[in-house]
């Protein structure tokens, strides 16, 4: 169990939390949810002892043992990766480096067979038989090969690195597990072992997690952060939303029911306090009008975007036609002979464990990058606009959003204009002078996909377009891109984004391409399309052999 009593915390003026009391008990996974800005890493930090409230106490069980997700993918460079796991378990490891210490020795003393009774035991006592074996299995489940265990972290890239940390914190079985964004950088697999790993933990666990799907799997309480305080929800993500939704609309109602008993009773007391009949009903009135309270609604931390895509022209027959498209890099194949013919109004989703080659194909579609061989053709009446996964180029100048949206379009270089939709995206006030150079990840996003607003394509490119985003950003796009009414190519690995955009699925593979018309969750259960990755993965090892 870890309990917190009181916790206040504020940064200068702006308030973070006040009085956050809540309690997290053994046996239920918390999903930790607010908008950005709303303190849910912080409030991890406070649970972790990493940084310290403005007042209040974090408490556990005597013994327990908490571990934290790190985000520092340098912290263990010169460790190896088996090594750097069973970092997870400090005195674990500890007592290891020791015991093989004492058993290194050339000669061995009576206070060194002591000394090795009494490691063994406590050694023992926390599995330590069982350290390698069980660090093993979770880089497995990670997809972290084995070919990558004894090499040391400083070898590894950085999503592998992200994989390496997970398994760190999962080792030795802590009593309290405390995971910011764990599924960043996993793939579909990996993202379903941990699931199952999570749905079997029967310790603390609190998750801070973009991925709705996610939640919905491992969650059994939700622990809201909104107005400053902390709300504990019974249930997962889905229930949270519709119950939240369910005790707005029901406030909300209530104010309008006693707003409309206030005005009809002023209305009833200006008509006949000066009618000598009436003035006792009057009266009676007057009181029950001062009884009457109207509760202000606290405002709301989260904001969701307005995100609409509106294509200026219909698409016509001819969409875009792929033909034996082939790319290399450094060497390397990335895009084997692809090809496909897009339809009106497909909406589909690239999947599968390679990014680049999705990233690439798109890069390629986009005309940012020629391919090797084959060729693509849009149609006369298709207007592409692409999103790309990496937007450092688009802000690197020296200009403020208003500026920089004046870039785009001939209607944002008028500042009402521009102000406007820079407001619809959650940039209002002075907000609209801030400089490009200083916008977090997320604002970025938000810039991207009002640039992509303002292009008036029918035809979208989105390369992993719900980086970075919020929660309420990416209900806002999800809900956008479902009403778009023409030609969508994307990436995501949002399972629930997928899953509700996506009406044809096609998988890149080193030897082909699988392309389904069905939706991302038919696809995942289809034997069809195992069977047909199966084929292809054994081509693969044909043609390497």
């Amino acid at each position: 169990m870890i309990n917190a009593s009181n916790i206040a915390l504020s940064y200068g003026k702006r308030v973070i939390f006040k009085d956050v009391n809540i309690k997290f008990t053994p046996g239920n996974c918390y999903g930790l949810i607010g908008a950005n800005g709303a303190g849910k890493s912080t409030f991890l930090k406070i649970l972790a002892g990493e940084i310290e409230a403005d007042q209040g106490t974090v408490s556990v069980g005597p013994g327990k043992r908490i571990a934290v997700l790190s985000q520092d993918q340098y912290a263990f460079e010169e460790e190896t990766v088996a090594n750097t796991v069973i970092r997870g378990h400090e005195r674990l490891y500890e007592l290891m480096a020791e015991r093989e210490a004492i058993y290194a020795k050339t000669t061995f003393s009576e206070e060194d067979g002591t000394r090795c009774a009494a490691l063994e035991s406590e050694f023992g006592e926390l599995n330590g038989y069982e350290a390698e074996s069980e660090a093993a299995t979770l880089l497995s489940g990670l997809s972290i090969p084995e070919e990558l265990r004894q090499k040391k972290m400083k070898e590894l890239d950085g999503n592998d690195k992200v994989r390496v940390l997970l398994a760190k914190a999962l080792f030795g079985n802590p009593d309290i597990l405390l995971l910011d964004e764990p599924t960043n950088q996993l793939d579909l697999k990996s993202i379903a072992w941990l699931e199952d790993f999570l749905s079997r933990f029967e310790n603390t666990v609190i998750i801070v997690s973009h991925d709705r799907h996610f939640l919905n799997q491992v969650c059994t309480h939700v622990a809201d952060i909104d107005f400053g305080r902390i709300q504990i929800y019974v249930g997962n993500y889905d229930f949270w939303y519709q119950a939240s939704q369910l005790h707005l609309k029901q406030k909300q109602n209530e104010n309008k029911k006693v707003a409309a008993k206030a005005a009809e009773l002023k209305e009833f007391i200006q008509r006949f306090s000066s009618n000598a009949s009436k003035a006792k009903q009057a009266t009676s009135r007057k009181k029950l009008l001062e009884k009457l309270t109207i509760e202000d609604m606290p405002i709301s931390s989260r904001k969701y975007p307005y995100i609409v895509f509106k294509p200026e022209r219909p698409c016509g027959d001819i969409i875009l036609e792929i033909k034996g498209l082939s790319k290399e890099i450094n060497g390397i194949p990335v895009l084997n002979n692809i090809s496909l013919t897009v339809n009106k109004r497909d909406k589909i989703a690239f999947v599968g464990g390679d990014s680049l080659a999705k990233t690439t194909l798109f890069q390629i579609l986009a005309g940012e990058m020629e391919p090797d061989s084959g060729s693509f053709r849009w149609g006369v009446t298709i207007s592409p606009s692409y999103f790309p996964k990496d937007n450092s180029n688009y802000f690197d100048k020296d200009l403020n959003l208003l500026e920089w949206l004046a870039q785009f379009s001939p209607e944002a270089e008028r500042e009402s204009f521009a102000r406007g939709f820079l407001g619809k995206m959650l940039f209002s006030g002075e907000e609209a002078m801030k400089k490009i150079s200083v916008l977090s990840g997320g604002e970025r996003v938000r810039c991207m996909l009002a640039k992509t607003m303002l292009s008036g394509a029918n035809a979208l490119i989105l390369d992993e377009p719900t980086n970075h985003l919020d929660l309420e950003s990416i209900i806002a796009l999800n809900n956008g891109l479902i009403a778009f009414p023409e030609v969508l190519l994307f990436s995501s690995r949002d399972r629930e984004f997928v899953s509700t955009v996506a009406d044809r699925i096609i998988e890149i593979t080193p030897s082909g391409v699988i392309d389904r018309m069905m939706g991302f969750e038919e696809y995942l259960e289809d034997e069809a399309v195992a069977m047909t990755r199966e084929e292809y993965s054994l081509c693969q090892q044909a043609l390497v052999l």
